[in-house]
């Protein structure tokens, strides 16, 4: 995965007592998902507070030609979120508005952020909101996955939009970065004020925990029923472990190994998460009790509740996803719009700024906003 000048960058990015292999161990599946981050030694990185108004603490460069302000609101479940707001500094209001979420574990001030911050330059008011119970947002206890909580999060970024007064509350939309791009689709199916919808790279993450990850041409590498009971069985007697008071762990778990494939998945996530391209101090690992929560995720369910609003489904054609994506377009209604980034992997396009389709995207939402 590494060069050896990487595996020193990384050490130095850990814990003291953690190296790469026991976090890539410890991690298990959840790493391969994109969970894997820098692990604080306890979970209440919230008591980090935030970051000051005035310091830049993302992991792209500032872009002079955009205004960044951070804001507050409540979702619908009374959980505070923090986000990052850009707006361009030409605008001429009102708006058009973007929702953009971050892959899963991730943090607004790494891939969402960029994204977020590029839009604006392209004439775009956007969000970069940190998930329920994670990054800088509120919600007890920390570093969980609740997957209503986190598909409530876009629509209650849209509360907060729409009611900016230089922006069009008739024009947003969303873009979903990862598994926030399954979250994405799923707000969209309940939530018609998202009027138009991209994602890149995008997990189904139930399905992701289900069949263990890895790359879709490897399907003897899909986790078996036995092997997902087995999982399961290990983060329900997790449940009683922290219930009588046992340290919280976090990640996948380590009662079904990962397999070749589902290996390279998590090396190439790691070569994000843990090293200086990637990793910020807020971005965590998930508790391996929320397994049961995110296995019996399915953001495609009911799809076609989508139309007659567009679609934009972008992976990369190296992507060890592409296949989410792909099984996505398949299912959705018209109209839709695949875009296969050539010589793209998965993580390529968290931050390769070179194979980030930027002008599709923008003139995506240009035309459908």
């Amino acid at each position: 995965m590494t060069s050896t000048s990487h595996e020193s960058d990384t050490a130095e990015l850990l814990p003291p007592g953690f190296s790469r292999r026991r976090v890539l161990t410890m991690s298990g599946v959840a790493a391969a998902a994109g969970t894997l981050a820098t692990v604080p030694s306890s979970p209440a990185a919230h008591a980090e507070g935030p970051a000051p108004e005035d310091a830049w603490d993302k992991t792209f460069p500032r872009s002079a030609a955009v205004d960044h302000q951070k804001v507050t609101f409540t979702n619908r479940i009374g959980i505070e979120l923090v986000a990052d707001l850009y707006r361009p500094l030409d605008l001429v209001g009102p708006a058009p508005a973007l929702v953009v979420g971050h892959p899963f574990g991730g943090v607004k001030e790494q891939t969402s952020g960029l994204y977020a911050q590029t839009m604006a330059e392209r004439g775009f008011v956007t969000l970069a909101h940190d998930a329920s119970y994670n990054g800088e947002s509120s919600g007890w206890p920390r570093h969980i996955a609740s997957l209503e909580a986190f598909v409530e999060d876009f629509s209650a970024a849209v509360d907060h939009l729409g009611t900016r007064p230089y922006v069009d509350r008739d024009r947003i939309g969303v873009l979903g970065v990862c598994a926030s791009g399954g979250f994405a689709l799923s707000a969209a199916q309940v939530d018609p004020r998202l009027k138009a919808v991209a994602t890149v790279s995008m997990y189904d993450m139930g399905r992701a925990y289900r069949d263990g990850l890895g790359y879709a041409p490897v399907p003897s590498e899909v986790n078996t029923v036995e092997e997902r009971q087995l999982a399961l069985a290990e983060a329900a007697e997790q449940r009683w472990a922290e219930y009588e008071g046992a340290e919280v762990r976090y990640g996948g778990g380590d009662a079904v190994a990962l397999k070749p494939s589902q290996q390279a998945a998590a090396d190439e996530f790691a070569a994000y998460y843990t090293t200086p391209r990637g990793a910020h101090p807020r971005s965590h690992a998930l508790s391996l009790t929320s397994l049961g929560a995110i296995t019996g995720f399915m953001p495609l369910a009911q799809l076609e509740l989508t139309a007659p609003r567009p679609l934009l489904l972008v992976a990369g054609e190296d992507a060890h996803s592409r296949y989410y994506t792909e099984d996505a377009y398949a299912q959705a209604p018209e109209p839709r719009e695949l875009l296969i980034v050539p010589g793209a992997g998965h993580v390529d396009l968290y931050d390769r700024v070179d194979l980030i389709p930027w002008d599709r995207l923008a003139g995506f939402f240009h035309e459908h906003l």
